[in-house]
């Protein structure tokens, strides 16, 4: 493991300790994080739109939604959101309107990733705001609960 990756280990492993729990209750496993500038965790979320019936439950939005509530403020400037999935096109979006600083992603989706495996929206240049993006943290533990979970399901 990279120094770099090294540095966002712990803070993945929490991010899979959330997709668990979204997996227990029917949920795509993925989990997320967002941590303050001090490196303190502000927000949490894992897959909740079977649970709920919500096509907005992804992860990222359900952490994004906590850590902004915490902050008190839509801004997240200086947070990082680490997420087990790279994000959608829904929640890279999001990534970019709450001002996220930096997004860290353990698997590479490529049906729906929208941070570089089908599209780039983060790194849009037309976008008014392009947080740093580090890829592929714990990228096999999080692609093997993935795994494991659609093995379950066929």
């Amino acid at each position: 493991m990279s120094e770099h990756s090294e540095r966002w280990a712990e803070p993945m492993r929490l991010a899979l300790d959330e997709a668990v729990v979204s997996r227990t209750s029917g949920d795509v496993p993925v989990g997320a994080v967002v941590l303050d500038g001090a490196g303190e965790i502000v927000g949490r979320g894992h897959n909740t739109r079977e649970r709920d019936h919500d096509p907005f439950g992804h992860a990222e939005l359900v952490a994004l939604r906590e850590a902004a509530g915490a902050a008190g403020s839509w801004r997240l400037d200086d947070f990082t959101l680490v997420v087990t999935l790279e994000p959608c096109t829904m929640c890279a979006g999001a990534v970019v309107a709450a001002r996220v600083s930096r997004l860290v992603f353990g698997a590479f989706d490529d049906k729906a990733g929208a941070v570089g495996s089908l599209w780039d929206v983060v790194r849009d240049r037309r976008l008014n705001h392009r947080p740093e993006v580090i890829a592929g943290v714990l990228a096999s533990q999080s692609t093997e609960l993935l795994r494991s979970f659609f093995e379950q399901r066929r």
